[in-house]
């Protein structure tokens, strides 16, 4: 195999993009893994006073994810969330944010934000890393990402994803965003903002397992959990098309029923989580590694569904609305593909 290296003269701004990137994705990474192992040496290998520690924190944890499902409230730390570090990774790709209609800071919303990726990059970064665009675009409307519940019982990383703003996919943890007061008066508003924005990846590990580039396909037909949400609480339902998202990073081929999808699909079944080998490029070569690839993307906010809040759904309302959304996302596709993918005719919408 021929390694097509990184130029010599690349602009100093590349470099620090590339930095960002680099930084942020092997950071992470450490930070992820090693929190594990920090925990069980200390506990095994500890005096009495650190494992006491360790031992009162994961009590801890555990009990205040259950209390508050480790919800921070506001727009959490501004500094983890608009920086120079997160600005240059915005930059590496870039990511662009585009709005197609307000979102009234009177009312709480769902999006429904489609596909998922390998890294669901586009809404990590517009809606948690770096909210700059968002603010901008979107005044007063708080954004939020929800992800797995489990992510906020992991030592350390829980820290990370709060101060990102990143809420639990879990019922309890929605229902309390989306059910918050719009009022401008009411005490959980002193910030000035009166709306939450949750981002929802209805796709989730399922739509992992089918991302490569060029190929966007959505599994949505049997995911009504986010509609019926939306009705319960009475916010809005707004879908979120992030054109890109797929091509900056393949994974190993994992066709339908190959040895690697079925191990994938009996991890994702245990766990929920879709063990996905990325195939991308490397800090100072574009032939392998696991950094993603320099591709734009475009996360398109399309207008407002409203629904009528009713504590039981209806199913036939239900499949109204479900129906409503994926009308919204393929006219979304069919309106901005030409714009915002390299070779449109190529590419298809599918939705399982």
């Amino acid at each position: 195999m021929k390694i097509e290296w990184a130029p010599l003269e690349v602009p100093m701004e590349r470099r620090r993009q590339t930095f960002a990137m680099a930084f942020f994705i092997f950071s992470f990474m450490i930070v992820s893994l090693g929190s594990y192992v920090l925990v069980a040496a200390l506990l095994i290998y500890g005096g009495l006073v650190w494992r006491s520690l360790v031992v009162i924190y994961l009590v801890y944890v555990f009990a205040n994810h259950r209390r508050t499902h480790s919800i921070m409230d506001g727009n959490g730390w501004k500094i983890s969330r608009n920086n120079w570090l997160f600005r240059h990774y915005r930059d590496y790709f870039p990511v662009q944010l585009i709005k197609t209609a307000d979102l009234p800071p009177n009312k709480n919303y769902i999006l429904a934000s489609f596909p998922h990726g390998v890294l669901a990059t586009g809404i990590s970064i517009n809606m948690g890393l770096d909210i700059s665009k968002w603010l901008e675009l979107f005044p007063q409307v708080r954004p939020k990402v929800a992800t797995l519940d489990q992510n906020f019982l992991t030592p350390i990383v829980r820290g990370l994803l709060r101060s990102w703003g990143l809420v639990s996919v879990s019922k309890d943890a929605l229902v309390y965003l989306l059910s918050k007061s719009n009022d401008p008066e009411h005490k959980d508003n002193r910030d000035g903002f009166t709306s939450n924005a949750v981002a929802i990846l209805v796709g989730g590990a399922q739509e992992a397992l089918d991302s490569h580039p060029g190929k966007y396909i959505l599994t949505l037909k049997n995911r009504k959990g986010f509609v019926k949400m939306a009705i319960r609480t009475g916010a809005s339902i707004v879908p979120s098309f992030s054109f890109g998202e797929v091509d900056i990073i393949d994974q190993l081929a994992n066709p339908p029923n190959s040895p690697v999808r079925r191990f994938q699909d009996f991890v994702k079944r245990i766990t929920g989580i879709s063990p996905l080998i990325p195939v991308g490029r490397g800090i100072f070569n574009y032939t392998f590694g696991i950094l993603p690839n320099r591709r734009r993307i475009v996360q398109v906010v399309g207008a407002p569904i409203d629904v009528v809040k009713s504590d039981e759904p209806d199913a036939a309302y239900v499949d109204k609305i479900h129906k409503q959304v994926i009308e919204d996302l393929e006219n979304m596709f069919a309106r901005y593909k030409d714009l915002y993918i390299p070779n449109s005719k190529q590419s298809k919408l599918i939705i399982h």
